[in-house]
C-alpha cells in the first residue's frame, strides 16, 4: 500500500467553521471541501478514533490566540521580591524604620526577603539575628505572613515575608 492509498483510506471526523458537525468521511472528502470554502483544514485531536478535523481559517486562529495571550499577559502583575538588610546591633530607630519600609512593600502586593548580615565575632551571637527576624514578624504579621523562616545561609539569616 502506498502513501496515497492510506491517505485515501483514512477516515476523518469533520467539524465545519460555524462549529456544526459535518459526520465522518475520507480525508480527501474532507480537505476538498476545506478548498472549496478557502479555509484550512486543522487536525484537532489526533488521539480519537476516528482523529476530529476542523475548518477553519488558521492564520486568523493564531493571530487570535497571540492577542489573547497578549492580552492576559497585560493583566498578570510581576511579583516582585524586595529586600532588607539588618544587622545584628541595628539601633531601635534603624529598625523601626525598616519595619515601616517592610509594611510598605507589602501594602503593594510584594514579597519581602529580610537578611541579617553577620561580620567576624558576630556570628558567635547568631540568635540575636533569629531574635531579631522573629520581633520583625510580629511587628507586621497583620499585613503578611512567614513564608520562609528564618534560615541561616553562611555569614547572613534570612526570613522572607508574603503578603496576605
Amino acid at each position: 500500500m502506498n502513501v496515497n492509498e492510506d491517505i485515501r483510506a483514512k477516515t476523518v471526523r469533520l467539524i465545519a467553521a460555524d462549529g456544526q458537525q459535518l459526520g465522518v468521511m475520507t480525508l480527501p472528502e474532507a480537505l476538498e471541501i476545506a478548498r472549496r470554502d478557502t479555509l484550512d483544514l486543522v487536525e484537532v485531536a489526533p488521539n480519537a478514533d476516528p482523529p476530529v478535523c476542523r475548518i477553519m481559517d488558521y492564520g486568523k486562529f493564531k493571530y487570535q490566540a497571540s492577542k489573547k495571550a497578549q492580552e492576559s499577559k497585560k493583566k498578570s502583575r510581576a511579583v516582585q521580591v524586595k529586600e532588607i538588610r539588618l544587622r545584628p546591633r541595628t539601633e531601635e530607630h534603624d529598625l523601626g524604620f525598616k519595619i515601616n519600609h517592610l509594611k510598605k512593600f507589602l501594602e503593594k502586593k510584594d514579597r519581602v526577603k529580610i537578611t541579617v548580615l553577620f561580620r567576624g565575632r558576630e556570628m558567635s551571637y547568631i540568635d540575636t539575628g533569629f531574635a531579631l527576624l522573629r520581633k520583625v514578624a510580629e511587628e507586621v504579621e497583620s499585613l503578611g505572613t512567614v513564608e520562609q523562616p528564618p534560615t541561616k545561609e553562611g555569614w547572613r539569616v534570612t526570613m522572607v515575608i508574603v503578603p496576605k
